[in-house]
């Protein structure tokens, strides 16, 4: 029973990353202008959402290397300014934080960020954002669906610059190109230690049925345990 649980949880992934290795693994993000809202307040004395503020955006996703620092992704009235190379949208909410829009450098946002792909695959990050551009930023995948359901860990953000609307180009990949359980099949070392460490376990346990493990009497008490040195209350 331990070897089907195993073997059929590792086709699982197997099949998942299969599955992965045809979604792209990196991408572009062009900001809409007519898609961002903030709040009213708090702004800074010039007017730009400080710490605290809400705010919510969209925009379009390309293929990766579409967008450069200063490519205009949105047209004036805000539709793909490359309509056959859209993906999906990219939707963002969140909060600016320390100096808000007004940060030269470091983190400016705490964001959820959702990938909606034409195709109905999602991925959903959560995490920092920071406002220098070049610079790569992990933010930690909380839920994928489609081709990338069951991808972990995280994903790569740079901030490629703003636009002359003063929206964000953004690029994204997933880490290393690849979801981190890509690599299912164990080495052939790993599987013969697995395959003794469970012969040893069978062999100790003569009495495990493995039809039904919870027959197994593991020889320790279960339930109350009472001293029967002790004199009965009244």
């Amino acid at each position: 029973m331990f070897r089907t649980l195993l073997t059929s949880s590792a086709l699982a992934l197997s099949l998942a990353g299969s599955a992965a290795a045809d979604a792209p693994m990196a991408f572009d993000v062009a900001e809409d202008h007519t898609r961002i809202f903030m709040a009213d307040t708090p702004v800074h004395e010039n007017g730009m959402p400080a710490h605290g503020n809400a705010f919510i955006s969209q925009g379009y996703i390309y293929p990766a290397g579409t967008l450069k620092a200063d490519t205009t992704g949105v047209l004036d009235d805000g539709s793909p300014a490359f309509p056959d190379l859209v993906l999906g949208t990219w939707t963002c909410d969140g909060y600016f934080v320390g100096e808000g829009a007004n940060a030269t450098s470091g983190v400016w946002v705490i964001s959820r960020q959702v990938f909606a792909f034409e195709d109905g695959d999602t991925i959903i990050t959560q995490g920092t954002e920071i406002v220098d551009a070049g610079v790569e930023n992990l933010r930690p995948i909380t839920g994928a669906t489609g081709d990338f359901a069951g991808i972990e860990g995280a994903m790569v953000q740079t901030m490629l610059g703003f636009s002359e609307r003063m929206t964000v180009n953004v690029s994204f990949r997933l880490r290393d190109g690849t979801p981190d359980h890509a690599d299912a099949a164990p080495p052939a070392a790993d599987v013969a230690a697995r395959d003794t460490a469970f012969d040893e376990l069978d062999n100790g346990h003569p009495s495990l049925d493995e039809d039904d493990p919870l027959e197994w009497d593991s020889g320790f008490p279960v339930g109350p345990v009472f001293d029967e040195s002790a004199s009965p209350s009244t």
